[in-house]
């Protein structure tokens, strides 16, 4: 079956632009566009796409904003990928915490995009291979569980978050094998890396993997590794 792909942006050609890339793909179908986020929230539920593309920047409701609603609605499975042309740490960031599964630059070439698309279709996460382990960390160190930003943490403390009592108690359910491909995610391994590491096949990593999200309560690969820097699983790398 074609992956199902709402196109959101507030520019005509943008949106033309990424209709006629992803329409010469067997198997993607674009069934709809939409110039802001709130006609991006009416088509979901009008068409139940399989993937949006979302921009940031957009009048009225900006994209983080109706990306936040679209993934907390039980009445759609769309996963968002959100595209941008502003590299910046805290449009990441953000996207993510929305609950977004992908984030691309509108720079990527239309291969990327087309990737980018089935990859989140699947259900996996991506980003954009330049920022990928740099922006996580650099953008989990910036933030405690509660939102604090560094500078009103202690200057010299050098010692893990604090995880909150409902994350403790989320970690305590993991077994030694799911916190161990719990950190390696953190890392930024594939599953064949961790395979290769924990001497295991490929398909017992994804149960693994599996497990973890559904135990942590997470939407994806993407969303554990904040979780893991977020709530003191691992360290970032300064």
């Amino acid at each position: 079956m074609s992956i199902r792909v709402l196109v959101v942006d507030d520019q005509s050609l943008v949106r033309a632009g990424f209709r006629t890339i992803l329409d010469s793909e067997d198997g993607i179908e674009v069934v709809g566009e939409a110039a802001d986020g709130q006609a991006a929230l009416d088509l979901v539920r009008a068409l139940s796409p399989d993937v949006v593309c979302m921009d940031v920047q957009m009048p009225g409701m900006d994209g983080l904003e109706a990306t936040r609603r679209i993934t907390v609605d039980p009445a759609t499975a769309a996963a968002v990928l959100v595209l941008t042309t502003f590299n910046r740490e805290d449009y990441l960031f953000s996207a993510l915490e929305a609950g977004a599964s992908g984030f691309l630059l509108k720079n990527s070439s239309p291969e990327q995009l087309i990737e980018a698309v089935q990859v989140v279709a699947r259900g996996d996460a991506l980003l954009s291979p330049d920022v990928t382990r740099r922006v996580i960390e650099a953008a989990a160190a910036g933030r405690n569980p509660q939102g604090s930003t560094v500078e009103e943490l202690p200057a010299t403390t050098d010692a893990p978050r604090n995880p909150s009592a409902e994350a403790t108690g989320a970690l305590a359910t993991l077994t030694d094998r799911e916190r161990e491909v719990l950190e390696l995610l953190a890392e930024g391994s594939s599953n064949a890396e961790i395979a290769e590491r924990l001497w295991v096949g490929e398909a017992t990593v994804k149960t693994h993997v599996s497990k973890v999200l559904m135990k942590l309560g997470l939407r994806d690969r993407v969303h554990a590794v904040v979780y893991a820097y977020e709530h003191g699983v691992v360290r970032p790398r300064g």
